[in-house]
């Protein structure tokens, strides 16, 4: 019998037992290059959904496919060595039954490797991740501000700022924690909410826009990066400003290339003699 290889990179089991300990560092992957760039310094890299918005410039993340997240999944996978890889379950692939949703998980699983799933939801998802878990598939879960939800919401806006808000995060913190998620992605929460939940479910906490209460904190990387600039929430926090460095530097190049400066010599192929 063949001896298993050693799990080099983190798993959703390591995740949760960071619960209460060191900050848990998360941001978002769509490629190949930026899971290379990230992975040395990242726990989990979550191939979101936003990938939508982000890359392909929609309105919102309902329009992204189940194709498409799989596309992303292995092209982040194809550069992770590390980091905990969860990919987002996309609007339409997981609501309508707890069979669906198993049936796009392993397809997920199965089509790039990756080490569980997330999808959104509160008491209304826990057969759900119930059935997914059981099953074998690691879930992430993902409560408060809830993008897929976001037509149906009143838009993007912070939750816990009076009782039917608070009493619907606290009754969806429990079902969501309770259903065997290894983990819980919390969304625009007021901080006094976000530490009561994280200090009342045995899953991690993941905060964005959710205050340092949480067991860890997620952004979208290019958000973090100052690639993307169509607008900046008030959670993210810019590291780069790379969008006007990626301008600057197509200026340049398109300067060079007007004024016949690129490609110089040392650019160019020369004729090799042919060989004696």
């Amino acid at each position: 019998m063949s001896k298993p290889s050693s799990q080099k990179r983190l798993t959703p089991f390591r995740i949760q037992s960071m619960k209460g300990s060191a900050p848990i560092v998360c941001l978002t992957a769509y490629t190949t290059p930026m899971a290379r760039a990230l992975d040395a310094h990242c726990d989990l890299l979550l191939v979101g959904d936003s990938v939508g918005m982000v890359l392909y410039g929609l309105p919102s993340t309902t329009s992204v496919t189940l194709d498409m997240m799989i596309a992303h999944g292995q092209a982040v996978m194809r550069g992770v060595s590390r980091a905990c890889v969860i990919v987002d379950l996309p609007f339409g692939s997981y609501q309508e039954s707890k069979e669906q949703a198993f049936r796009s998980a392993v397809r997920i699983m199965q089509e790039t490797g990756c080490d569980g799933v997330k999808l959104e939801g509160g008491e209304e998802m826990v057969e759900t991740i119930a059935f997914l878990t059981t099953r074998g598939v690691p879930v992430c879960g993902h409560i408060g501000l809830m993008p897929q939800q976001v037509h149906t919401a009143g838009g993007y806006r912070s939750l816990g700022h009076n009782e039917s808000e608070i009493a619907r995060v606290r009754r969806d913190a429990r079902a969501v924690g309770g259903s065997g998620a290894f983990a819980v992605v919390i969304e625009g929460m007021v901080e006094p909410l976000a530490r009561e939940v994280t200090a009342s479910i045995h899953a991690a906490t993941i905060g964005i826009g959710a205050s340092p209460a949480c067991d860890g904190q997620i952004l979208v990387a290019e958000d973090m990066l100052g690639v993307f600039t169509d607008f900046k929430p008030k959670f993210v926090k810019r590291y780069a400003g790379l969008a006007q460095t990626i301008e600057e530097a197509a200026s340049a190049y398109a300067d060079d290339v007007r004024n016949r400066r690129f490609p110089a010599k040392e650019h160019t192929f020369d004729v090799r003699p042919p060989p004696p």
